[in-house]
């Protein structure tokens, strides 16, 4: 199968591992490589294109700030060191950016971010208003208070459940090597790259390799599995060598790389799991009106709610109901279960003035809503 251009993609993650950014003799940033990439990431940027940073580095800065010896550190001595680290990685990609006239923020996520519906819809809100306003969001873990137990380990598959949180179609994992090879590279001087994977199977698995690099918390096998979360996710991703100068525009030019194919898009992958793995915990009811606003694609505003039932919170998932109670379809409410039943039935400018807050205009956001199809027996 032919491999993707890099220009059809409107929303690209880049994750930049430790290994990349930092020169582990010096303890310090390799400046020259950094500013080539800013340079990569600024040119996709003007062009329009939605551009995340999944960035590690924290520790490792860290502990060179610190003057830490090498070798491994204790928990408590990683998540001090990240500290230290944390400030130092985002000012330094705020000046890279800055150079070029784009803005920065900075979002720290722990596993718990992605896992709870709550945290996952705040922290996608954030990514979105982020690049509505332009600017870079530069996301790493957030070592200061992940554990052993609950950290993702690594920053490949944080950087895949990101590019699914954000909708993004594609994820690049800049890394020590050039792609996914059917032998360790290392061991094997004929193995070969393999330049497209249509579909993870137990064989693309077997091919994957252990870390490299003391910087490196993971090797090829948590690439391919944060392929896997990321193709299931109906995100692109590919694997390319960040060891080189202007690693994006080599990818651009054709350069070698491996390229994981999703057979589905953001969208439709992330509804199909909204209607399918999430327990609904309450319902809404909607008039005719509401109906027919949801069937046209458009997002579900208090006005049209005429009843709620259950108990759930913000981020929850409720089965939404016409007037003759058929299943309209399921989403993400954007109200708990009190407030949802406060604004039901009223315009979106009374919303403040009922709660008091300047919440969301939609009960229902229409990215966060499945709607089936029509029934004979359902309005309009």
């Amino acid at each position: 199968m032919a491999r993707p251009s890099l220009k059809k993609f409107r929303r690209i993650v880049v994750k930049v591992g430790s290994s990349l950014l930092i020169d582990s003799d010096a303890g310090e940033v390799r400046t020259a490589w950094l500013a080539a990439l800013a340079a990569d990431l600024a040119k996709l940027h003007g062009e329009g294109r939605d551009v995340l940073i999944v960035s590690s580095g924290s520790i490792a800065l860290g502990r060179s700030r610190l003057k830490l010896p090498r070798g491994a550190l204790k928990l408590e001595e990683s998540q001090a060191a990240a500290a230290v680290g944390q400030i130092a990685l985002a000012r330094i990609w705020s000046e890279v950016l800055g150079h070029h006239g784009i803005g920065a923020g900075q979002i720290l996520v722990t596993l718990q971010d992605t896992e709870e519906r709550r945290r996952y819809l705040n922290a996608r809100s954030t990514i979105a208003k982020l690049l509505e306003w332009r600017a870079v969001p530069v996301i790493n873990e957030n070592d200061t208070v992940a554990t052993n137990e609950i950290r993702y380990g690594d920053n490949d598959r944080l950087a895949a459940r990101v590019a699914t949180m954000a909708s993004a179609d594609l994820l690049i994992l800049l890394s020590d090597i050039d792609g996914l090879y059917d032998a360790p590279p290392a061991a094997n001087p004929n193995a070969k790259l393999v330049p497209v994977v249509e579909t993870v199977t137990a064989e693309i698995e077997a091919m994957a390799g252990a870390a490299e690099s003391e910087l490196s918390r993971g090797g090829m096998t948590t690439k391919i599995e944060a392929a896997k979360i990321a193709t299931t996710g109906g995100t692109h991703m590919l694997i390319a060598s960040g060891k080189i100068e202007h690693p994006l525009q080599a990818i651009a030019d054709g350069g070698r790389c491996t390229w994981f194919l999703t057979p589905a898009n953001p969208v439709t992958a992330r509804k199909r799991w909204i209607a399918g793995s999430l327990e609904p915990k309450g319902t809404l009811t909607i008039d005719a009106g509401a109906v027919s606003a949801l069937r046209a694609g458009k997002s579900l505003l208090p006005a049209g709610v005429i009843r709620v039932d259950g108990q759930f919170a913000r981020g929850d998932a409720v089965v939404v109901r016409g007037p003759d109670t058929h299943e309209i379809g399921r989403g993400l409410v954007a109200y708990d279960a009190e407030d949802a039943e406060k604004i039901r039935g009223r315009s979106s400018p009374d919303v403040m003035a009922i709660l008091g807050i300047s919440g969301r205009a939609e009960m229902i956001h229409r990215d966060d809503l499945v709607v089936g199809g029509p029934r004979h027996s359902d309005p309009g």
